[in-house]
């Protein structure tokens, strides 16, 4: 009697299959995850930097020399509209997957987001499928 040891071509298909079944599912849900992490860089980043304007706008009254937060490795920071009463800080992504997320601020907290996952007029989208 043959004793046969190891496995047939059709057993090795479908775990092969099984396994692209599973990338397929687990990448984009991976890649969604490694992106949220990075837009801390932008939310935490425009918080922080709103604080400072308001510190700075309450010893000299007003924002007109406030200083804009420092870029980070996935966000530039952009202070524009800055007057006696009114700024505006803009986080921008700067590597190529980030470059369509765009996040702002301004004296009223008014929060906008621009990003692939949707827009928000009232708040930041930091997840896919968020909605205001």
């Amino acid at each position: 009697m043959k004793l046969n040891n190891g496995f047939t071509l059709v057993e090795l298909m479908i775990v092969v299959a099984i396994i692209g079944i599973l990338a397929s599912v687990g990448y984009p849900a991976y890649t969604d995850h490694v992106t949220q992490g990075k837009l801390l860089d932008a939310t935490s980043g425009l918080s922080d930097g709103r604080i400072k304007m308001e510190q700075f706008f309450q010893d000299n009254r007003t924002y007109i020399g406030g200083t804009c937060p420092s870029a980070t490795q996935y966000f530039r920071f952009v202070c524009s509209n800055l007057s006696t009463t009114t700024y505006t800080i803009t986080a921008t992504g700067i590597p190529t997957n980030l470059s369509s997320f765009s996040y702002t601020i301004n004296e009223l907290n008014t929060k906008t987001s621009t990003t692939t996952w949707g827009d928000g007029a009232t708040c930041w989208i930091t997840k896919r499928g968020m909605t205001c």
